[in-house]
């Protein structure tokens, strides 16, 4: 047995599921593990996280943000014990029905279900706040170099340095004009594969969270971003302004601000996911991740059509190869 298995095991034998089969989860981009550990007697059913600290894991965000969500009567899982010093997590098990996985099954829910996600960004937007880093101008646009220098350099071999430097001043300016003001409570990851639809609960609670140890403070339209311009499903295109609308009428912001906000920090995330997509295959051997390259492609040349961004889509055009087959076979080769 390795280490991580045997300090696993200990931590698990303090429960009630210290006799509990296991089997492994799904996943995500990091390094964390996953596993499903269900009680023979009882059938009930709890989840290990597994989360490296060595691998620069931190259960320690994970509990503080699920305590605070849960404190303001959102769904996010409950922590049944812990060993933050190992990286170590036993928690609820709030079931397999993500809501990618419930809209494969039924497409017509699809408007119930967006409707109750963006229903939870405006009550957390709402809520108390909490400490957490500010997503900020400077950080946002650091964070979006990876697009120059992991997936054009991945495709081309090298990247303009010129068109990088251009682009860090140009865009920091863009993102201090239009998403500057008040911050909100911004989970990052906030999308069909990490919302679990829980109809047996009431209002807001039927919206499961998960990998939100990453929340930031951010601008109100960050999340639902992150929500409508999903990379693993297609939202369709009306819901997708139903649900702006939605968020806008509900929250009194400014509409032509808001949308302006929606563009450029679209272009923000997707670039920067462009780049982590790029780096996960070529840096890390996950190739598969190359496979979603051309919707967040999709996604960021729409972005760049609003005439706020005007500065920079010209030279992203240029800079950044389009994701061509022949373009894709590269980043998987390496």
């Amino acid at each position: 047995m390795t280490n991580r298995t045997v300090l696993a095991e200990a931590l698990i034998a303090q429960t009630q599921w210290a006799n509990a089969t296991r089997a492994p989860l799904a996943g995500d981009a990091s390094d964390r593990r996953y596993e499903r550990l269900t009680d023979q007697a009882s059938g009930h059913t709890a989840v290990l996280m597994d989360a490296p600290p060595e691998k620069c894991e931190d259960v320690e965000d994970f509990v503080r943000i699920g305590n605070y969500l849960r404190s303001v009567g959102l769904s996010a899982p409950g922590i049944y014990a812990e060993d933050a010093q190992y990286g170590f997590l036993l928690l609820e098990d709030l079931g397999d029905d993500l809501f990618s996985r419930v809209l494969a099954k039924d497409p017509s829910k699809e408007r119930v279900l967006y409707e109750a996600a963006t229903d939870v960004l405006l009550h957390l937007h709402q809520a108390p706040s909490l400490s957490l880093t500010s997503f900020d101008p400077p950080l946002m646009t650091e964070l979006c170099t990876l697009a120059f220098t992991s997936y054009a350099a991945g495709i081309l071999g090298s990247y303009d340095a010129r068109a990088l430097s251009r682009f860090e001043h140009r865009f920091a300016d863009v993102l201090h004009r239009e998403t500057s003001g008040a911050k909100v409570v911004a989970l990052r990851d906030y999308h069909a594969e990490n919302l679990i639809w829980l109809p047996d609960r009431d209002g807001l609670k039927r919206v499961g969270l998960l990998d939100f140890q990453s929340a930031v403070l951010a601008h109100p339209a960050y999340d639902l971003v992150s929500l409508l311009q999903d990379i693993r499903r297609k939202v369709s295109p009306g819901v997708e302004m139903q649900m702006i609308n939605r968020y806008i009428a509900a929250s009194g912001m400014d509409d032509h601000d808001f949308r302006t906000a929606y563009s450029v920090l679209g272009a923000q995330r997707n670039l920067r996911i462009l780049g982590v997509f790029a780096r996960l295959a070529t840096d890390f051997g996950k190739p598969h991740y190359v496979d979603m390259i051309p919707a967040v492609w999709d996604h960021l040349m729409r972005d760049l059509d609003h005439p706020a961004l005007v500065s920079i889509a010209p030279l992203l055009h240029e800079a950044l190869p389009s994701p061509s087959p022949e373009n894709l076979n590269k980043l998987r080769a390496q």
